[in-house]
């Protein structure tokens, strides 16, 4: 199908008289993002679900059209007034109870990582895990499990791995020298900090098989 074969359907088939061939190529190319009923309609032209057009999803905004609900649906049943949520969607910043953030995770099917990236909590974690890493550990067990609701024990499990393994690539560093070697051990260090979330749900998973 041409991108004027998509749009005519998008028209003919789902009331969406601004789509355009333009429209569509523009939103293959990535330069548009479709709206939710745009999205919804070009899954259905394309005989595919939501989730399939936009890949694994990251947002809160993509999780919620991935399960195919509407803004209105989600914060309903959130217990959220929709501009406060719309908002909530735009800024990638979530602010709600512990009741809501339940809700929320088991209407759209979040796991614990997937959670704490759409709530935009990720960044923040990262700082926290990186300081583990870099200093002393303990001190960030609490921080840490304010953001990510484990238990106490694997918690401190996950941590005390992920220093271990930082402390044991600068000793590598200092022992090496000045050579090739040290700048490998180096560019490894930096390599580790830069992926110390995604380490860090993989240090969990590995405690929690």
């Amino acid at each position: 199908m041409t991108p004027e074969h998509v749009a005519h359907s998008l028209r003919a088939s789902y009331d969406l008289p601004h789509a355009t061939g333009a429209l569509v190529s523009a939103w293959e190319r990535g330069t548009l993002t479709p709206a939710y009923a745009e999205l919804t309609a070009l899954s259905g032209v394309l005989w595919c679900s939501p989730a399939e057009l936009i890949g694994p999803p990251r947002t809160l905004r993509e999780h919620r059209v991935a399960r195919r609900l509407a803004a209105d649906d989600v914060a309903r049943a959130v217990g959220h007034e929709l501009p406060a949520y719309t908002r909530m969607e735009e800024s990638g910043q979530w602010h709600g109870t512990d009741r809501q953030s339940a809700a929320l995770a088991e209407l759209l099917g979040l796991s614990l990582p997937d959670f704490v990236t759409v709530t935009g909590r990720e960044a923040a974690l990262a700082d926290l895990l990186r300081s583990a890493a870099r200093t002393r550990w303990q001190a960030y067990v609490k921080p840490v499990e304010r953001i990510v609701p484990l238990d106490r024990r694997l918690l401190e499990a996950a941590l005390r791995e992920l220093h271990g393994h930082y402390q044991g690539q600068m000793v590598a560093t200092l022992s090496w020298g000045e050579g090739g070697a040290a700048g490998e051990a180096s560019d490894a260090g930096r390599d580790f900090l830069d992926r110390i979330v995604d380490r860090f749900w993989t240090c969990v998973a590995n405690r929690t098989a």
